[in-house]
């Protein structure tokens, strides 16, 4: 195919059921089948059926290519390698676009170039609560953080965003000694942002996260978040640039205030606890990696 205007990225490992919703979701697109290109990364599972990908292919112009397990961020940087498109698109395999989400992309980068562009991320299972606890801290995270006084997002999640091709293999993709989901992202971000190049929030450019947890993943999950600070913060050491590595009380007044504020959640208290659980294993992961260190 000629070189699209953009290649959508997809890291996948042994989650078929989910790839297919998401696939379903790309092949709804209202951008144009010849503007992009979907590239899935099959990050260390058995091979794709082909008849699954075949069921695309009218719809899609969609490669897959399977590599050794690496982890998330190894597995964005084989996309971003065999990518043709001017521009990137990152989602998840557990995600599912709305139909013009690509399109709205579009119309942010025709105004900024330079940007990466991330959109919003909803929770698609209302009924678990620890799904919503999670997009609950990151929306809490954005809604802080795009602002005049931080220059816009210090971070945008990787199941949402989006930037030139180039930039982001002048930057040299996503740091891999980040092998957990857990901080790639904020690093990729920080160091865009670094490199003086612009973030751009766009709202409308909506991502449905379909991901099932419990009350084990979701602690996992922050505890991860935790290592991965720790990854983070050391990564910026070695770049000289500095991180304060604990918020001040205010961030933490914020964030378990968030829950209470009108049309946030249909279970403030819960929603409350389990932020505060968060953080508490957010800290432990922390500190554990810093002693593995």
């Amino acid at each position: 195919m000629t070189s699209p205007r953009f290649s959508v990225i997809v890291p996948t490992r042994a989650r078929l059921p989910q790839l297919r919703r998401c696939l379903a979701a790309l092949a709804a697109q209202t951008m144009a089948r010849e503007d992009f290109e979907v590239v899935i990364v099959n990050d260390g599972s058995p091979p794709l059926p082909q008849e699954e990908l075949d069921g695309y292919r009218e719809r899609l112009a969609i490669r897959s290519i399977r590599q050794a397990w690496g982890g998330p961020a190894s597995a964005r940087n084989t996309g971003i390698r065999e990518a043709i498109g001017e521009f990137l698109a990152f989602t998840d395999d557990d995600c599912a676009p709305t139909p013009d989400w690509l399109a709205t992309i579009d119309v942010a980068l025709r105004r900024t170039p330079a940007a990466l562009v991330g959109g919003h991320v909803q929770n698609a299972l209302d009924d678990n609560v620890f799904s919503e606890a999670s997009q609950l801290l990151i929306d809490f995270l954005y809604a802080r953080f795009d602002s005049a006084a931080t220059r816009g997002p210090r971070f945008f999640t990787s199941n949402n965003f989006s930037g030139a091709t180039a930039s982001f293999r002048t930057l040299g993709g996503f740091d891999t000694t980040f092998r957990l989901p857990a901080g790639e992202d904020r690093d990729l971000t920080d160091r865009w942002q670094a490199a003086g190049w612009p973030h751009l929030y766009a709202r409308h450019a909506v991502v449905q996260h379909y991901h099932v947890m419990s009350f084990r993943s979701y602690t996992r999950q922050h505890l991860n978040y935790g290592r991965g600070a720790w990854t983070f913060h050391q990564a910026r050491e070695r770049r000289r640039a500095g991180v304060r590595q604990t918020e001040a009380l205010g961030f933490y007044v914020g964030l378990l205030t968030f829950p209470l504020q009108r049309g946030r959640t249909r279970r403030p208290v819960l929603q409350v606890a389990l932020l505060a659980w968060s953080q508490g294993v957010n800290a432990l992961g922390y500190f554990l990696e810093k002693l593995r260190a």
